[in-house]
């Protein structure tokens, strides 16, 4: 635990100077504001913790330029610190004034409340259930990046290397790998302490004696943190996805709450959807979002943010996407399309088809490939019937509110209902997006920030922001509290089962499973003795012999498909 304080408070600082830095460079250049704001150092985010997401998008993207040329590790940590130096004494004044007004703002209780959330969450980043899949190829890919950046060829190996989810880059710089000791994945566990910071303002909601819809998606965020509290010790790129879309909602409602009509919170909070992007491919919808500040712009005739914004959205994507084409041979693997490269490292389209349907099998319960092409409703009554009860109503809810979306916006459009078209746009980004994941592969870790908001957005929210009642009201308070005190009493029951002091000092490791070697062109490689999963230790590995050739001497130069790999697999 004491190392994962240590962790947090480093991530803290670096991404607070480099977030304040690239958000006053954003100022400067794009907003709306008066003269004297663009002229200064104005910075258009007021919370910290959006300061601090701010600065992790703009460290995953520095994690994925930096692999495409060298091992993350510490190298690319000193070139952070010289950096995250020098922006703090150049922006000395204005980044003294901005800590200076935030902790005016806080008051003695929510700064012990903001204590205990820092230490809740480093106690239970320290300790936890590792996910399957970190055994299977989390750990994998991570160390490929501490040891080596970016590999040619590297899905050839072992496919599942190919995802390449950009959270793998972040965790890779602040897994302190080079020290000797262990690698450390605490990231998961950071995003959730900041998620944890913005669902803490709730709080309000008591002086206002109502609920608003972003209390309602803060209520949600707290149903998933309570969720994953004990698995968040684990760097999957699923928690990163959820956590992060949370976040961009309950921000974004929040805006609409207060009748935000500067451009810019808006558009930042697009930027952020683009980084999402980067970790799941699949979470693409929630960049309907930027309908909102396009239209803004658009206005404003402000063609010189559009342009701005247009291109940090493809600096924020462009790694990434580079680093797809290097590792897979293809744009967004394990999609086969667009088939624009032409690569010798290139993984067989027959190889990535079948990779594509696993997961969408694997998503519906189905488990065999061969059953990629039965209806939906073939498979649904049977995946449904496994979820639990309360995942079941959060479904059809789900499902209800996406069924209501076309005749409710065909209303609001019709009719020019102008007040109307922000909570339509919201709606949309969510219920599209639980649309495509129940329809692609609808595992719940995969999109279960949809399942859970798509009918608070849609219908939910805007109902309960009517109620005037005083009596509906305690109703609904009394029910509130009934079911936290329920999950409070879980989650202490929980805490107490994993108390211990064998994790107070380190994290707990990655989990490492028994390997057997084999040689290849003068290299040793691993496979799984049992099962299919490695860990961290045995490297490189994969789940079986691998069946590829080295494109040179060394692993650095990459991988080419083997002979076995060469025929597609339909």
């Amino acid at each position: 635990m004491l190392s994962v304080c240590l962790i947090f408070l480093y991530v803290l600082m670096v991404a607070y100077v480099t977030g304040f830095t690239a958000l006053c460079l954003i100022g400067r250049l794009c907003a709306g504001a008066g003269k004297r704001e663009r002229q200064g150092a104005f910075c258009p985010v007021e919370n910290a913790s959006g300061v601090v997401m701010a600065g992790l998008v703009v460290l995953t993207v520095y994690a994925q330029a930096f692999s495409l040329f060298y091992k993350v590790g510490l190298v690319a940590n000193l070139v952070l610190l010289l950096f995250a130096a020098a922006a703090a004494i150049v922006l000395r004044r204005p980044l003294r004034e901005k800590l200076n007004g935030q902790r005016a703002g806080l008051c003695a209780g929510r700064a012990a409340g903001y204590v205990f959330l820092f230490l809740l969450f480093a106690y239970g980043t320290s300790r936890g259930i590792i996910h399957y899949d970190t055994g299977l190829y989390h750990a994998q890919s991570i160390r490929w990046i501490e040891e080596y950046g970016v590999v040619k060829g590297l899905g050839n190996l072992h496919g599942r290397l190919a995802y390449n989810s950009s959270s793998f880059c972040l965790s890779a710089l602040f897994s302190f790998s080079f020290l000797g000791g262990q690698s450390y994945h605490c990231m998961a566990g950071f995003l959730a302490l900041l998620l944890s910071a913005e669902c803490a303002r709730i709080g309000a909601a008591v002086k206002r004696k109502r609920l608003l819809c972003s209390d309602l998606a803060r209520i949600m965020g707290i149903y998933y943190l309570l969720t994953i509290f004990d698995e968040m010790v684990s760097p999957a790129s699923d928690y990163f996805m959820v956590l992060t879309v949370f976040y961009i909602l309950i921000r974004w409602l929040s805006l609409l709450e207060r009748k935000e009509e500067n451009f810019l919170p808006y558009a930042l909070l697009c930027l952020l959807g683009v980084h999402v992007m980067g970790i799941k491919l699949s979470a693409a919808f929630i960049l309907l979002l930027t309908v909102k500040p396009a239209v803004l712009m658009i206005r404003e005739k402000n063609g010189r943010a559009i342009l701005y914004f247009l291109l940090m959205g493809v600096g924020i994507l462009a790694p990434y996407l580079i680093r797809n084409a290097l590792i897979s041979g293809w744009i967004a693997y394990p999609l086969t399309f667009p088939d624009i490269l032409s690569v010798e490292w290139k993984i067989p389209k027959g190889m990535a088809d079948y990779d594509a349907k696993e997961i969408q099998v694997w998503g519906r319960g189905l488990y065999d490939v061969s059953r990629y092409h039965e209806p939906f409703s073939s498979w649904f009554p049977a995946w449904l019937s496994e979820k639990g009860m309360v995942d079941r109503l959060f479904i059809l809810a789900g499902m209800a509110s996406s069924a209501v979306l076309l005749p409710a916006a065909a209303c609001i459009l019709i009719g020019k209902k102008r007040e109307w078209y922000d909570g339509l746009t919201v709606a949309a980004a969510v219920d599209v997006s639980f649309l495509s994941w129940l329809f692609s592969a609808p595992l719940m870790r995969y999109g279960c920030v949809y399942v859970y908001l798509a009918a608070v957005v849609t219908f939910v929210g805007p109902i309960v922001e009517r109620i005037r009642s005083r009596t509906l009201w305690r109703m609904i308070y009394a029910c509130l509290g009934l079911i936290a005190c329920y999950k409070l009493f879980a989650f202490g029951r929980e805490l107490t089962a994993s108390a211990g002091t064998e994790y107070f000092i380190r994290q707990k490791d990655y989990e490492n499973f028994a390997t057997e070697p084999y040689e290849l062109e003068g290299h040793t490689f691993y496979y799984a003795a049992e099962g299919d999963r490695t860990g961290y230790t045995a490297f490189p590995s994969s789940p079986g012999k691998a069946d590829i050739r080295l494109r040179g001497e060394s692993m650095k130069e990459g991988f080419l498909p083997g002979k076995a790999q060469a025929g597609s697999i339909e």
